[in-house]
């Protein structure tokens, strides 16, 4: 049984409708096996998606005379998904999903990409249920705290870049990226896209667009190839 009034607790929100709530934790998956529950939480995902955006793009402004460039490459690394799952992890947010059998065997970059969704569709929950204050004060306690740190360790740097100027420094090549696959209805494509110098793969990635499985691809060829 899923505690949702010990995870408000936790997450410092509560909520007038639990179920807006729990929604946000029901994966696609779970319905095909379960009659039961009628939503999941792709629209509540739309929805914070764009809060989130919003509120992490006007703290940015108000908090940082930086030019555009900077503001965007840190927004970037705020509401990235490998930045939003680890919040998501953080916060138990994974011990409350509603998932497929199958599904909840997922790992790796499919298992980050759950967790980040159904962060931003808590936050689709909290606008709907409490509204933009109370959105906003969720991102900034658990997601924003985080910039000091991204900004220190320049953790905002563009992966792709980074892994070309590497290459082209070590090897003088140039990254090649390759569409490996391609999964899921049109509404909710994933790609999953390989790096190559030359025919040797350093890495892989998915994403829900090929640039952002190539930023992941990237990220991921960095890990080993430095």
């Amino acid at each position: 049984m899923k505690d949702f009034a010990k995870l408000q607790k936790k997450i410092g929100t509560n909520f007038k409708d639990e179920q807006l709530l729990i929604n946000a934790f029901i994966h696609r998956s779970y319905l095909n096996e379960n009659s039961d529950y009628a939503q999941h939480n792709e629209r509540l995902e739309f929805l914070g998606d764009a809060v989130l955006e919003l509120v992490t793009t006007e703290f940015l402004y108000q908090n940082y005379p930086n030019p555009e460039g900077d503001l965007t490459n840190w927004r970037s690394a705020l509401v990235k998904t490998e930045t939003i799952s680890d919040v998501s992890k953080s916060l138990g947010f994974e011990d409350y999903l509603f998932l497929s059998r199958g599904e909840s065997k997922s790992k790796g970059r499919a298992r980050q990409l759950i967790l980040a969704n159904c962060f931003e569709a808590v936050i689709g929950a909290t606008y709907l249920d409490r509204g933009y204050d109370e959105a906003k004060k969720f991102i900034t306690k658990h997601l924003l705290k985080l910039l000091p740190e991204i900004i220190e360790k320049k953790l905002y740097v563009d992966a792709k870049s980074q892994l070309q100027e590497i290459a082209q420094r070590n090897e003088s090549i140039t990254p090649r990226y390759d569409v490996l696959s391609e999964t899921g209805p049109d509404h909710k494509r994933v790609f999953k896209i390989g790096v190559f110098l030359n025919d040797k793969k350093i890495g892989e990635g998915e994403g829900a667009s090929k640039q952002l499985a190539q930023q992941a691809a990237a990220e991921d060829a960095l890990k080993s190839y430095k």
